[in-house]
């Protein structure tokens, strides 16, 4: 009797299961129905219904209230109602991570939740920034919206103007977050750059190399702008002005203070606030206490602007080797490689920017330097007239990489690609002298590349 009211329950429960898995699906499809031509007063409680009757039978029922929810938040009508849509939308976030990980990067939702309580005003300011700085430290590097990376600093820059935090934090976070924005801005950039080159050797990309390639430059234009808004932010604060009284006032207590010396120095450098007498004293006893690659840098650039450029370049390389952040090593190299290009070593200068962008390949500046040397150096290559002027074409592709890794130069870069093809060979050119498609390779100067001859 007693297997038989087991097998009876069994038989109930595995019928419940299997009507409650058929109502899901139903629900869930009446749901992405209604969600997707936007008749929220319909899809909402078939929402409510799945995330507490099923909330692991679909990623879409997270990605659909994603949106729905937003969208109900910005049309409610009042603040108590506004809240509470608030909290759902923060909850579906959280399932969604929580049912879902595989599919889910951490980053990105944290980003989403912070930015929810950004825009609504959720909490207090020290509140906003808590939920921002966990994105930081459990997945930074997925924390890679835009918008975000630039609400995380105006919460910072706020909190100091509010005077609940001081300048010597606000420097902290900006460093912090143009570090994020950097590593996103190389990462995009990275994904572009081989992408760039099979264009400029006239490959045809896929479809799906063309979105990857679209979507990146979308990002590195976002990147630049947001960059240039946290710089905005910043402003006035962290000028030579206010510096130079704030580390001037603090030397004699902090002179042995490792962790203090190596904020000075870097914040002194970075603002080329190197002509007051206080850098020096910052560099010359950071690099007695540690020698590091931020004192080798500052004494490098001393010796520099005294004009002893073996000294300078002495130091500098020591600060390249013993640098350990690659966007360090990049300003660095690239420093070097400005000395050489000055001196006319160019093509030690160009090894230097080849260094420099290897360590941040968003470093557009480093193509236009080269394409500026290539073109100064079109009458020594080549064995012909029409192979000197050919140079241009290679130097153009250079300025163009420029542009598309950093979208900041598109001005200068379209002048000076439009002046480097005024100067290359043009179509009656290329006619007269059949070149069509023809390879050229310099191989007797110091540039030691090939260009195609482009079908003008």
């Amino acid at each position: 009797m007693k297997f038989k009211i087991a097998f009876t329950l069994l038989g109930l429960l595995a019928s419940y299961q299997v009507a409650v898995a058929q109502n899901c699906t139903a629900t869930l499809s009446l749901f992405n129905e209604s969600a997707k031509v936007e008749n929220y007063d319909d899809a909402y409680p078939r929402y409510q219904q799945l995330i507490e009757n099923c909330p692991d039978a679909k990623l879409l029922i997270y990605q659909r209230g994603e949106k729905m929810l937003e969208s109900m938040i910005d049309l409610a009508s009042t603040e108590e109602e506004k809240q509470k849509l608030v909290q759902e939308y923060i909850d579906n976030q959280k399932m969604r991570l929580e049912y879902f990980p595989n599919d889910t990067k951490k980053g990105d939702i944290l980003a989403d939740i912070a930015m929810i309580k950004y825009k609504h005003e959720i909490g207090s300011l020290e509140e906003r920034l808590k939920s921002f700085e966990k994105v930081v430290e459990e997945d930074k590097e997925n924390f890679s919206s835009p918008v975000a990376l630039y609400a995380y600093f105006r919460i910072a820059n706020d909190l100091n103007d509010a005077g609940e935090r001081d300048i010597q934090f606000l420097f902290d976070k900006y460093d912090e977050v143009i570090e994020l924005i950097e590593t996103q801005e190389n990462d995009k950039a990275a994904e572009a750059e081989p992408l760039i080159k099979k264009q400029e050797e006239q490959e045809e990309l896929t479809s799906r190399e063309s979105r990857i390639l679209k979507n990146s430059e979308i990002y590195l234009r976002n990147y630049t702008k947001i960059k240039s808004s946290v710089n905005s932010l910043l402003g006035s604060k962290a000028d030579c002005d206010n510096l130079i009284p704030l580390y001037n006032k603090d030397f004699e207590e902090k002179k042995s203070d490792v962790k203090w010396l190596r904020n000075a120095n870097a914040r002194l450098s970075a603002k080329d606030c190197t002509d007051d007498p206080l850098f020096f004293k910052v560099s010359e006893a950071l690099h007695n206490i540690e020698p590091s690659a931020n004192s080798a840098y500052s004494l490098g650039q001393l010796a520099q602007a005294e004009g002893d450029k073996a000294k300078a370049l002495n130091y500098l390389n020591e600060a390249g080797e013993l640098a350990k952040d690659k966007g360090r090593k990049s300003r660095i190299y690239y420093r070097i490689a400005n000395i050489y290009k000055a001196q006319g070593s160019y093509s030690q200068a160009r090894n230097y920017y080849r260094k420099a962008l290897t360590n941040k390949p968003s470093l557009g500046i480093a193509y236009l330097k080269i394409a500026e040397m290539y073109a100064k150096s079109a009458n020594d290559c080549g064995d012909s007239t029409f192979d000197k002027r050919a140079v241009y074409w290679l130097a153009a592709d250079y300025a163009k990489r420029a542009g598309r890794v950093d979208p900041s130069l598109k001005s200068t870069v379209d002048a000076t690609v439009e002046s480097y093809n005024g100067r290359a060979p043009q179509k009656s050119d290329i006619f007269q002298e059949d070149a069509k498609g023809k390879k050229i390779t310099y191989s007797n100067c110091w540039i030691g590349e090939s260009v195609v001859v482009p079908n003008l």
